[in-house]
């Protein structure tokens, strides 16, 4: 039996719904597009969602958006992948590293307080797995730090304090108490890739709580200039009688969603909450086998959060990096695809070229060292599910 590790979901509606923009005639970014993004909104509890072609570009333009390049800094974790980083990079801000705490997978906080200086503009978490972070308790670090911060323009003003944002590529409808995630961060970055719960086959969305000064319809419009060449209309604007003519406000970026990659998005969403309900169906099976073996998987619900359960990732507690290779291999060869979340950035060729070191990062070494993630989406079968749990237990035990 072959059990793949993350196949895209995609059933009859989301077909159809592609089927019916093909055949509507507007396929790039158009009345899809924009439904897509008012759903979104909805889904997160805000008033306005952007929709790109990644959480890459999402995380690039909240950076732009505010103003953040060369001379500012950006604290995020060591322990994520390379697209929470590269971004500050692409802007010209010097990315600061944060080691995980202590058996953890997440930033440690203590460690992100001493960070800050004043140069330090915003801080990205990560809501790995699909765990959001806690971000009252960051949130509480950016207001203490209030005094050290230096603003360089008026929406920084405005925001007063270094700025939070959401890594959330892998939390898309999870919730910490009764909140969701997309209300949690100042910003929010949502990835819809095809590996991800929901998918729109490559794509992405932010989100914003509201802020000063600044009307959410404008925000929005500074986002649509930023993401496609400064135009200030976009193709569906411009297709209204005479109205062709336009002007570049700014010489801006392209990485605008298609209607094609929203037909997908809109269709998965009708049926998220039973993909939800599925994911923790096999988190509860896969959490029993665990507790048997000894080992520790990273906990998707607990009473201060519910997680969308995007992967299934277990520290393998008293082996090492050698056995876990090891493991993956055994698996390998009984046709299951395991993984491994993430090589943390100072392990990484660009990373170690920009001076960072893994020895300064012992915690998150530790635990990528001992993880390993098991195949958890919502085209397994009871019996796929079924088998990874004895290959799994026959493989551990022999």
């Amino acid at each position: 039996m072959k059990v793949p590790f993350s196949p895209p979901d995609i059933g009859e509606d989301e077909i159809a719904e592609v089927i019916d923009t093909l055949r509507s005639g507007w396929i790039t970014t158009g009345p899809k597009t924009k439904k897509f993004e008012n759903e979104i909104a909805a889904y997160c509890h805000q008033n306005k969602a952007v929709c790109l072609n990644s959480a890459t570009a999402c995380m690039e333009s909240v950076l732009r958006f505010l103003g953040i390049g060369p001379g500012d800094e950006v604290i995020t974790t060591a322990y994520t992948y390379t697209a929470t980083a590269s971004v500050i990079v692409h802007v010209g801000a010097k990315p600061v590293l944060i080691d995980t705490a202590e058996n953890s997978f997440f930033m440690d906080y203590s460690s992100l307080e001493k960070a800050v200086t004043d140069k330090t503009k915003a801080i990205i978490a990560v809501d790995l797995a699909g765990i959001v972070c806690d971000y009252d308790y960051i949130l509480k670090i950016a207001e203490n730090k209030r005094d050290m911060f230096s603003p360089s323009n008026d929406l920084q003003r405005a925001i007063g304090r270094i700025a939070v944002i959401a890594d959330a590529a892998h939390s898309f409808g999870s919730k910490r108490g009764d909140r969701i995630s997309g209300e949690l961060a100042d910003f929010t970055c949502f990835s819809f890739h095809a590996v991800k719960n929901l998918t729109t086959a490559e794509g992405g969305a932010l989100t914003w709580k509201p802020i000063n000064g600044f009307d959410d319809d404008y925000i929005y419009k500074q986002f649509m200039l930023l993401t496609l060449h400064g135009q200030s209309k976009d193709a569906l604007a411009k297709t209204a009688l005479g109205a062709w003519e336009y002007d570049i406000l700014d010489t801006g970026y392209k990485c605008n969603m298609t209607d094609i990659a929203a037909a997908i998005g809109l269709a998965q969403l009708r049926r998220y909450g039973g993909m939800l309900a599925r994911r923790r169906e096999i988190v509860e099976k896969y959490d029993a086998l665990m507790q048997e073996l000894g080992f520790e998987p990273i906990k998707h619900f607990t009473d201060e959060y519910t997680s969308n359960a995007h992967l299934y990732m277990v520290s393998l507690t008293g082996k090492d990096i050698t056995y876990r290779n090891e493991l993956i291999e055994k698996l390998a060869k009984l046709d299951i695809a395991a993984n491994v979340h993430y090589k943390p950035l100072p392990l990484l060729t660009a990373y170690k070229n920009m001076g960072f070191d893994i020895a300064d990062y012992p915690n998150a070494y530790a635990k990528y060292s001992t993880e390993i993630t098991l195949p958890l989406n919502t085209c397994l079968t009871d019996e796929q599910v079924d088998y990874v749990i004895k290959a799994f237990h026959k493989v551990v035990t022999d």
